[in-house]
């Protein structure tokens, strides 16, 4: 059962207005291994990032749903997968990469069923997708699950003969036809199709549309069918397709946390695009913990301003839609692992924490409530 509270005054406790009206943060929060972190910017007309942090005594999960073409397929996610996630773990015992992608298949196969029911009067739903990407944090085990272009990064200690005393370990793969690996993999999987990927306007983009090869959605490049509905047909955006071009297979990475293991940083390619792995776990390696998140945030704006020879108090003034010329959405979640610490069962509580569906709405003083804390 979801236990819903939202009220104005519990902002002090969840998440925090600020003088950014698009910019929306939580500083500290307990889980299973230590403290995590959350922000979230918000540059375009409606906020296509969607993200979630689950705690329990046992287990951590965190979620940044990436959407494009609008933010119906990363809302979605964001309401349906943890709950897979949680369905399957029970029913086969524990965590695994098998759960973990029949989670990802259940909640693709229930959002096309959605897009079938919604075509008739909302046909660009068939055009919607959403990058996907999911940690979790269980008996000691770390998995990794992505599809898209967000990232998660690994902080930790430099090993001896290293320069650096903290070393950026990138733990996802960016599906994204800007790599050459990646494009070189849907080539190959396209032999006769030598248009599959193409080079416009400066960007590599399958088809001529989309850089990501993997996502949740995206229904017209992946059912035929879609391309052949007069509804659709009307819509515009036809790809006549001889099998799908994109995939919901996500890659899933495993490993034991390790005692130098500091941190984890899961974002939306909006904070990337910006920032280096390496400069963003040297960020998090030299602040303190109270806030971290708003400020890889705000190092993110901050480089995007100096590109355009701008400070970070003008992209603060831009409204939404106008601002996404500047950068995109970013949400950023900082988890940190401690290690020999007290444990969870003594300090924290089963819950979840929900970043607002839309910043803008949630920092308008007439808005109506929008939910910022869940539990199971």
């Amino acid at each position: 059962m979801m236990m819903r509270s939202c009220c104005r005054p519990l902002e002090r406790c969840f998440g925090r207005r600020n003088g950014d009206g698009l910019l929306w943060h939580m500083d500290l929060k307990p889980h299973a291994s230590g403290d995590f972190s959350i922000a979230v910017a918000q540059a375009n007309s409606s906020l296509e990032d969607q993200s979630q942090v689950f705690t329990s005594p046992s287990a951590t999960y965190v979620g940044v749903y990436d959407g494009h073409g609008g933010p119906e397929a990363s809302r979605f996610v964001n309401r349906h997968l943890f709950s897979y996630l949680h369905k399957f773990s029970k029913e086969q015992g524990g965590l695994s990469s098998d759960v973990i992608k029949r989670a990802f298949n259940a909640t693709e196969e229930d959002f096309i069923q959605l897009v079938k029911r919604s075509l008739p009067v909302m046909p660009q739903i068939a055009s919607v997708g959403s990058c996907c990407l999911v940690g979790a944090i269980s008996e000691g085990e770390l998995y990794v699950a992505n599809l898209g272009d967000s990232r998660a990064v690994l902080g930790r200690r430099g090993f001896e003969g290293e320069t650096n005393s903290v070393v950026a370990e990138r733990l996802s793969t960016d599906h994204n036809v800007s790599c050459e690996k990646v494009r070189k993999e849907v080539e190959s999987l396209h032999p006769d199709d030598q248009a599959v990927v193409v080079y416009i306007r400066g960007v590599w983009r399958i088809k001529g549309i989309i850089q990501v090869s993997r996502s949740i959605g995206d229904a017209y490049l992946k059912k035929p069918e879609f391309n052949r509905d007069p509804i659709f047909q009307r819509y515009g955006n036809l790809v006549p397709l001889k099998r799908p071009v994109l995939t919901t297979e996500p890659s899933i990475v495993t490993r034991s946390i390790r005692p130098h293991d500091l941190f984890l940083i899961f974002a939306s390619d909006g904070l990337w695009e910006h920032l280096t792995d390496q400069v963003a776990v040297e960020i998090v390696f030299k602040s303190s913990r109270a806030g971290i998140a708003k400020r890889l945030v705000r190092a993110a704006i901050q480089e995007a301003a100096k590109k355009r020879e701008m400070r970070y108090k003008d992209i603060q003034k831009i409204e939404k839609g106008i601002r996404r010329h500047f950068h995109d959405d970013i949400t950023v979640i900082v988890i940190y692992l401690d290690h020999q610490k007290e444990s969870f069962h003594s300090k924290g509580t089963l819950g979840s924490i929900t970043a607002p569906v839309d910043v803008f709405s949630y920092n308008s003083e007439d808005a109506e409530e929008n939910q910022v804390i869940g539990v199971f």
